[in-house]
């Protein structure tokens, strides 16, 4: 049964950008067909450059975002030093959720559905005083058996492309990875964890803890995750990430993960704030379905030697 919805204001929108001002206009181009996008307020973060070699790319994308228009307001947000995208989100979420309440995150390499904000404000509008629900999420794999799913359901918890989440929820994030994979561990959560070895997780998150990665989402994941929080996603993805063309600084070439966006939406109709058994199951069948298998994973490490 869905929730009566609060009357909140339309969430501020985060977008976290970096040297990629060509994937930036994009994101930003669709953004501003968004329905909602003339009432809701901008908020860029701009990283600044890591090194030399990167100055002209932020300047070019400084230089964009000064000009962009087509919303409420857009206030930018200009880091005097490298903050890193993980410092940066973590940092950028935890002042808005503060001052707000609530927020709408997006990286520089997500186009949206002219329907994503609605959707996106909408879940916080539902579910603003729900415990359970940690986010809402706009992206979704490109399922095979999208249709025999309901249009929205809920799965365990958090994700990273194209989200919402409100200050009661953004303070069960943990930063700290160690202390989440030990909890994990010790609870023997680790399998559920990855979707029953569909994708490893909690591999991700030990990486990040010898420090061979910074992903903050994987923490994120993991902190609703031990919560026993939920997130809201779609059948039918209202984002379709750009950025996996091997551009950005986290991300390799991959095709796997494109999703076609959906241009259609009625509202959020959900029978009960559970995980859904279903969905879960069709996941867990994904992901398993794009694991490499061992050759496939010699391969590729072969061409990335050999491009290097």
């Amino acid at each position: 049964m869905t929730e009566s919805p609060l009357q909140l204001d339309n969430a501020p929108i985060a977008l976290f950008v970096y040297n990629r001002v060509g994937h930036m206009r994009r994101t930003v181009s669709a953004l501003q067909q968004n329905f909602l996008a003339g009432v809701s307020d901008l908020y860029i973060y701009s990283d600044a450059p890591k090194s030399e070699v990167d100055f002209l790319a932020v300047s070019e994308v400084r230089k964009y975002a000064a000009d962009i228009t087509g919303f409420k307001s857009v206030t930018l947000i200009l880091r005097q030093n490298n903050f890193g995208l993980a410092r940066s989100i973590i940092d950028g979420v935890t002042q808005l959720t503060a001052r707000f309440g609530h927020v709408i995150v997006l990286e520089d390499d997500m186009v949206t559905s002219p329907f994503f904000l609605s959707y996106m404000n909408d879940g916080l509008r539902l579910y603003a005083s729900d415990p359970k629900v940690a986010s809402i999420h706009g992206y979704v794999y490109p399922l095979t058996d999208a249709d025999s799913l309901p249009p929205y359901f809920f799965l365990k918890g958090a994700d990273c492309w194209g989200w919402a989440t409100w200050s009661r929820a953004w303070r069960a994030f943990d930063a700290d990875g160690q202390s989440l994979l030990s909890r994990l561990e010790s609870r023997q959560l680790t399998r559920e964890f990855d979707f029953s070895g569909g994708y490893e997780f909690t591999q991700m998150l030990r990486d990040q803890v010898s420090g061979k990665n910074n992903s903050w989402a994987v923490r994120w994941y993991a902190s609703a995750f031990l919560e026993g929080m939920l997130t809201l996603y779609p059948s039918r993805s209202f984002v379709h990430n750009i950025g996996n063309d091997s551009s950005g600084t986290h991300s390799s070439a991959s095709n796997l993960f494109d999703a076609q966006l959906s241009f259609s939406y009625d509202g959020i109709h959900v029978d009960s704030v559970t995980e859904n058994d279903e969905a879960r199951k069709s996941f867990v069948n994904y992901l398993r379905s794009i694991k490499p298998t061992y050759l496939e994973r010699i391969v590729r490490l072969f061409r990335r030697l050999v491009s290097v």
